[in-house]
């Protein structure tokens, strides 16, 4: 079973035109959001919620993208603090399910089917 990560941007803003809420960054209430629901098992088991500093879409609020070795990356971004967390853990299960990493637009959750930033093709190792 491939392991499977999950970034989120911790200095993400809040929303547009607002940089915090209650004292923190958007991305930082996200990642706390995305954390709790790892620890009631809502996550599958091989997907790891994972802090970055900075995943430079910073002219975005609430940014993070999905990685596994020889899958597709996908970035996502403009993701409400607050309210990005069910769709997100979909999103993963998702993931974590396909072969590739490629979840057709039409097949991912709702929120999650704009924003989309990158699509990143997968490092496979070299052909002799």
């Amino acid at each position: 079973m491939s392991q499977h990560t999950l970034f989120v941007c911790t200095s993400c803003n809040f929303a547009a035109g607002q940089r915090e809420h209650q004292g923190q960054r958007g991305g930082y209430h996200l990642w706390q959001s995305l954390l709790q629901c790892q620890q009631q098992d809502q996550l599958p088991p091989n997907v790891n919620v994972q802090s970055v500093e900075c995943l430079s879409a910073c002219n975005r609020f609430c940014t993070i993208a999905i990685a596994s070795p020889e899958k597709t990356t996908l970035m996502f971004g403009d993701l409400p603090a607050l309210d990005s967390a069910t769709a997100i853990v979909q999103l993963a299960t998702q993931y974590a399910a396909s072969c590739d990493g490629v979840i057709p637009r039409r097949d991912r959750p709702a929120l999650l089917q704009k924003g989309i930033l990158a699509r990143i093709p997968p490092v496979l190792p070299p052909q002799l």
